[in-house]
């Protein structure tokens, strides 16, 4: 994508969950955008990733192994951003799991996994970012990743534990946004709907049927593809988007309003 928000040049942005799928995509418009960009996944991966988008774009990339719901991990990848570049200005929380089970077959192991990682997973990163955003006195965008499934209840799949963990970085998104917007730090989110990521992809190979029912509700008559995000990112982590403050945007061919 051609550069559009011209504010984005020379700043230094996080992704997690950036080794693959919609975190590599975003990170990617970050980069066409003129940002300096850290991959952060659990993924080793990730270090590849990172070569990979810097020889495409001839943009600054780094990767970085790392737990996101680890204080330390997390804390030592700022520091160690900020030591290469600066105190990130943009942060982007891509990091999730997807998990499905009856849900009366739930077992409080499976709920805590999935919980920690999607939101304990994106709240650490937002901590850590507006904390060295306060000590630098410098304004930042947050962007969390939710998904539509903070507001409808996807079937055929049976994934209560997943709805219930997206939801809650849903209003955790808004409750970040109340309490930070005064201090300078921006905080939105983007809710994507059926997009074509790795994790779907797996999906759909074991239930192709999934798939055909997913389809058939979008009016778009098609699925997400990573790009398909592209502008909307680069859009809230711009000063173009300075006056929109804990929303979450929608992104589903038109799924959730049929």
């Amino acid at each position: 994508m051609s550069a559009l928000f011209g504010d984005l040049v020379g700043k230094v942005a996080v992704v997690t969950g950036g080794a693959r799928g919609l975190g590599f995509a975003m990170a990617r418009a970050l980069v066409g955008q003129g940002a300096r960009v850290a991959l952060v996944d659990v993924l080793p991966a990730v270090v590849d990733s990172a070569a990979e988008l810097a020889a495409a774009s001839g943009g600054d990339v780094v990767g970085i192994v790392a737990d996101v719901t680890s204080p330390e991990r997390v804390d030592a990848v700022f520091t160690e951003v900020g030591s290469r570049w600066d105190t990130p200005q943009v942060l982007v929380n891509a990091a999730g799991v997807a998990a499905n089970a009856p849900a009366e077959d739930i077992e409080p192991e499976f709920w805590r996994r999935v919980m920690d990682v999607n939101v304990v997973g994106t709240l650490v990163p937002c901590q850590r970012f507006a904390r060295g955003a306060f000590a630098a006195g410098r304004s930042g965008s947050i962007v969390n990743v939710s998904s539509m499934s903070a507001f409808v209840v996807n079937v055929p799949q049976r994934q209560a534990t997943y709805n219930a963990s997206k939801a809650a970085v849903d209003h955790l998104t808004r409750s970040l946004a109340v309490e930070w917007v005064g201090r300078g730090v921006r905080v939105n989110a983007i809710a994507p709907g059926y997009f074509l990521s790795d994790m779907t992809r797996s999906a759909i190979a074991e239930h192709p049927e999934w798939a055909r029912q997913w389809l058939a509700g979008v009016p778009a008559g098609r699925m997400g593809e990573p790009d398909d995000l592209a502008g909307l990112v680069v859009y809230l982590a711009s000063e173009a988007s300075s006056y929109v403050v804990g929303a979450s945007i929608v992104i589903d061919g038109g799924y959730s309003v049929v």
